[in-house]
């Protein structure tokens, strides 16, 4: 089946991925497969709350992304009012300096005191001397105190300057800061969305199992193959029998062991390559062409798999041995769980729900199962439990009957 790949990030010590999973796939009797999956659903649950830990570790690095907008946000108004101030200081530098220079120039005092001893002492009577005393002081005082108010402004100024381009830096500084952490929220939070209904289901599944063998009466030094064959030898229909019966399906030549392909007519798009690719992709120039079991057998189990694809599962009883065959991405089912059903029975049509590039039909076959009721194992037993359909089902790289 095409699986979506989930991309490796930093919380990866925290997270199992769906795909990988911490379970002997060699116990073979159920003591052996209760404590298997006892020991597993334990580390499941202690990961989930590390995960759990994680959210609020996420939810804090939320909050501190919270706090460095309000920073930039106060730092962006800073930056504003100190360009205020510093055009607001250049205006007054400006006329401060056209001020003064006008003064120097009216009373013509520009090359030194002198001018000023002059002017005082070419009074014509003593009246006149203290008027004249009395201008120059003020004149001096005034021009004095514009040439200081002068240059506090340009120091004023230039502090400005500098506390601006500070400020720059600090929100050049935040703003990195900012990007690192939302990219860190962006791959935890894509960690978390692809594992978590993976860890949910596979618990609840892996309990299911338990208590399904249980109540089929498995004694717990049997072994799981053994007991869920012997269980349900009784009720699926052998592969070899049965065959023929029916309509609808026909045009096909089934195998010696009763398997047909499962549409009318198609092409391989992707072969059955073990853990990489658990099963084969199979097309066809219709598509919603229907789909048929490989062999007569038992509806398992149909659900919605964690991307929205369409599985159905059936069990097949071959020669007393139990197999199950998987058929996903369809676009409708056609059956129910529990329903028995023939080479001839539609099951459902070929469809492109779920993580799928086009549509088409995955199929698996596998000696047991980890969403059936009674399928004997779980999710990680179930991966190395795959078989090559092509063992049964004779499959071309295209065909024009089943």
């Amino acid at each position: 089946m095409m699986k979506k790949v989930i991309v490796v990030v930093i919380t990866l010590s925290l997270i199992v991925s769906y795909t990988i999973l911490p379970i002997d796939a060699s116990a073979k009797t159920i003591s052996q497969f209760e404590a298997e999956v006892n020991k597993y659903t334990s580390e499941l649950e202690a990961k989930k709350n590390k995960v759990a830990k994680n959210d609020k570790e996420v939810a804090q690095i939320k909050q501190k992304i919270k706090n460095i907008q309000a920073q930039i946000a106060q730092a962006e108004a800073d930056i504003r009012r100190l360009q205020k101030e510093i055009d607001e200081s250049n205006r007054k530098i400006k006329e401060k300096t056209a001020e003064s220079k006008k003064i120097i120039e009216y009373y013509q005092i520009s090359n030194g005191e002198n001018v000023y001893l002059e002017y005082a002492f070419g009074a014509k009577s003593i009246t006149d001397m203290v008027y004249r005393m009395s201008v120059v002081e003020q004149l001096t005082e005034y021009n004095d105190n514009i040439m200081k108010e002068l240059d506090r402004l340009i120091k004023s100024n230039e502090q400005k300057q500098k506390s601006l381009g500070s400020k720059k830096e600090e929100l050049k500084k935040l703003t990195k800061d900012l990007n690192s952490e939302k990219e860190k929220i962006n791959a935890d939070t894509a960690a978390l969305k692809a594992a978590m209904p993976g860890l949910e289901e596979q618990i609840k599944a892996a309990k299911q199992q338990i208590r399904d063998l249980r109540n089929m009466g498995c004694g717990r030094n049997e072994s799981v193959q053994s007991c869920t064959s012997r269980y349900y030898a009784r009720m699926v229909p052998s592969s070899s029998s049965g065959a023929h019966s029916g309509g609808g399906g026909g045009g096909y030549t089934p195998s010696a062991n009763g398997f047909a392909r499962p549409m009318q007519y198609g092409y391989i798009t992707q072969g059955y390559r073990g853990m990489a690719h658990m099963g084969v992709d199979l097309s066809s120039s219709n598509k919603t062409i229907p789909i048929y079991p490989i062999a007569v057998g038992q509806v398992s189990a149909k659900y919605y798999d964690a991307y929205g694809a369409l599985v159905l599962k059936v069990r097949h009883n071959v020669g007393g041995r139990i197999i199950y065959s998987t058929y996903a991405h369809l676009s409708s089912w056609s059956v129910s769980v529990g329903q028995t059903v023939s080479l001839n029975t539609q099951i459902g049509r070929m469809g492109n729900t779920g993580y799928s590039t086009g549509p088409h039909l995955h199929l698996e076959l596998t000696t047991c199962d980890w969403k059936s009721a009674g399928g004997g194992c779980t999710w990680a037993q179930y991966q190395h439990s795959t078989i090559n359909p092509a063992t049964y089902v004779s499959l071309p790289s295209s065909w024009t009957t089943r």
